[in-house]
């Protein structure tokens, strides 16, 4: 026996990506429907060999369904989640309205699956950050041998962050440059995004820092632990798919590299790939596709007592979205509702 599921926002980069990895992981569905605006009604998607047309999500009754994987904008969130709550459809939403509410578990199955039991307080568990998921699935392991003190973080984000918007603006003014005449004026981004980088994601806040930023700050302290200092710098690069982060770590205890590494090695959800050569390690481009979150580059820090620095790299609309939610749907049919 299976579960009844809805796949909202199923027209979006990540919606059509949440109903890849249902129907690649064989997730135990009896029933499943697309739903989207009604600008985009009737739009076939793809879940393995069926096709799906869309339908109205304003006029949708969520009764009797069991998950409902929400890859829409907090706006209609806000609308929608609270209304299939209700009817007691669990709600797994990928924007960031919940992500901070004390009464709604924030969750990395590798890192917090504890935290799926506090889903009954409102019957919506929240997905995190593209680029805080990949970040805590490195980070936990560790913090569990060592004690992590203080993280630094800079990443390198790529343009299917901000969603379809992103990756043509990206392919529009790459080919525009070669183009006299057709040259395309930044529009998505804030300055040029081809042949550049952006350190600017989202807004800015009072303190100089993006919401970007802050949302790694908060959602970490949330999935891992409340007393991790964690700074970060967010950066939009000329990359499709695939977010990358250099993270320098601080620890209360001293932990040796080959231990980190050996560490990583078991650790679930991580792939270590670190070879002192060239090529030993891998890049944006490599991750596509995969449901793994790829670690690098591990060396001790040598300026501080008990530091190291490693390099992370994950499909963004993989387990930065849409792989992070189907697995939280794994794990809430698990633990809680058992039907599978």
């Amino acid at each position: 026996m299976g579960y009844r599921v809805v796949v909202v926002g199923a027209t979006g980069n990540v919606g059509r990506e949440m109903l890849n990895i249902l129907a690649e992981r064989q997730f135990p569905v009896d029933e499943i429907v697309a739903l989207a605006s009604r600008k985009s009604l009737g739009t076939e998607v793809g879940f393995g060999d069926a096709t799906l047309k869309t339908k109205d999500l304003d006029t949708f009754d969520f009764t009797g369904w069991d998950i409902a994987l929400f890859a829409v904008g907090s706006d209609a969130t806000k609308i929608y989640a609270p209304k299939a709550a209700a009817t007691g459809c669990v709600v797994i939403d990928n924007s960031s309205l919940y992500r901070y509410d004390p009464l709604i578990p924030l969750i990395v199955p590798e890192v917090n699956p504890e935290a799926i039991m506090g889903y009954s307080k409102r019957n919506i568990i929240a997905n995190p950050n593209c680029s805080t998921a990949q970040m805590v699935v490195a980070l936990k392991p560790l913090h569990d041998r060592a004690r992590i003190k203080r993280v630094v973080v800079s990443t390198y984000q790529s343009v299917s962050g901000a969603g379809k918007e992103g990756i043509d603006e990206l392919w529009d003014q790459t080919k525009g440059m070669y183009v006299p005449g057709q040259e395309v004026a930044p529009s998505k981004f804030t300055k040029q995004i081809a042949f550049n980088v952006i350190p600017h994601i989202d807004v800015f806040l009072d303190d100089g820092s993006t919401k970007e930023e802050w949302k790694m700050v908060a959602e970490t302290k949330k999935i891992v632990d409340a007393n991790i200092k964690v700074t970060a710098t967010c950066v939009r690069v000329p990359v499709f798919v695939g977010h990358s982060e250099a993270i320098n770590i601080e620890f209360e205890d001293f932990l040796d590299e080959h231990e980190a590494r050996d560490i990583l090695r078991e650790a679930p959800g991580v792939m270590v790939i670190d070879k002192r050569e060239d090529g030993g390690y891998i890049t944006p481009v490599e991750c596509v596709g995969d449901y793994a979150t790829y670690i690098s580059r591990i060396r001790q820090d040598s300026t501080i007592d008990n530091g190291l620095n490693l390099w992370c790299v994950s499909d963004n609309l993989r387990k930065g979205a849409a792989l992070n939610a189907v697995q939280i749907a794994e794990l809430l049919g698990n633990r809680v509702l058992k039907k599978g």
